[in-house]
């Protein structure tokens, strides 16, 4: 992902000399040197500290040893972590302390279409950080896709439901939809053309006509018809019911690791 947001920032008018990378593997450093024209330290230094915007692209599980040597050392930095499930009251905890814990915050939750410049991603900032440093953030993540912000930090765990655990409901479309392809005599390749894009061109047309995609569905669902038939026999498996109890349940997993990931 961090890949991913550097390349998309380096696309879009962010210039590789004002982008450090942090990193503890000198071969990922290298590449991503060699790949986008970025500095790359093992280590923060004293202009990181001084940094307009911090960026925390670790794994959750890593993240409070990852912030020891920013501990008091930030001066105003804009802090924007893209770890999944970590609470931004942890992360200011992390940085601060009980008393004065750190508040230029915005925790973010993209998806993995990101990585193709594709994404979607939910977005909350603290109540300290002023509209400049929004925007900004917001230009941050814009570089992989599109944003959406939420004005409750809560939503991000339905964030997390519903667009960071959403590829992989598409995904599983794709692949029964193929399956059913197979089953009905098509090769391989033949069966997963027709899935991929009928998912591709659906999600289009819903993007850019102006009905929404309960009007299209209908528009396609002629009464009596093979769309009909095969939308009865969705509704009998009750699929809609549990797609819907899938997000329920990932938003609530997620709220169950932030609470875990934040503890000492």
């Amino acid at each position: 992902m961090a890949s991913a947001l550097i390349g998309g920032m380096c696309e879009r008018g962010f210039e590789a000399a004002d982008i450090t990378v942090i990193d503890l593997d000198a071969s990922t450093r290298e590449r991503l040197h060699a790949d986008y024209g970025v500095a790359v330290l093992p280590a923060p230094d004293d202009n990181v500290f001084a940094s307009d915007v911090l960026v925390l692209a670790v794994k959750p599980q890593q993240m409070k040893s990852a912030l020891a040597p920013f501990v008091g050392a930030l001066r105003g930095t804009l802090v924007i972590s893209i770890a999944a499930g970590l609470r931004l009251v942890d992360i200011g905890r992390w940085l601060g302390d009980a008393d004065a814990p750190y508040s230029r915050l915005v925790r973010c939750m993209p998806n993995t279409p990101a990585l193709i410049g594709a994404g979607v991603t939910g977005m909350y900032a603290a109540p300290e950080v002023d509209v400049v440093a929004r925007v900004l953030a917001g230009r941050i993540l814009s570089a992989v896709g599109n944003i959406v912000w939420v004005n409750d930090e809560t939503q991000l765990n339905a964030v997390t439901g519903i667009s960071g655990s959403g590829p992989a409901y598409v995904f599983h479309f794709i692949e029964a939809l193929e399956s059913a392809g197979l089953a009905q005599g098509f090769d391989a390749a033949g069966a997963r053309r027709l899935a991929i894009d009928t998912v591709l061109g659906a999600a289009r047309l819903a993007e850019v006509s102006p009905d929404s995609p309960a009007t299209l569905r209908e528009k396609v669902t002629s009464k009596g018809g093979t769309t009909a038939a095969a939308l009865e026999h969705l509704a009998a498996t009750g699929w809609h019911d549990a797609l819907v109890g899938a997000v329920e349940a990932g938003s609530a997993r997620s709220r169950e690791l932030g609470e875990q990931l934040g503890q000492d």
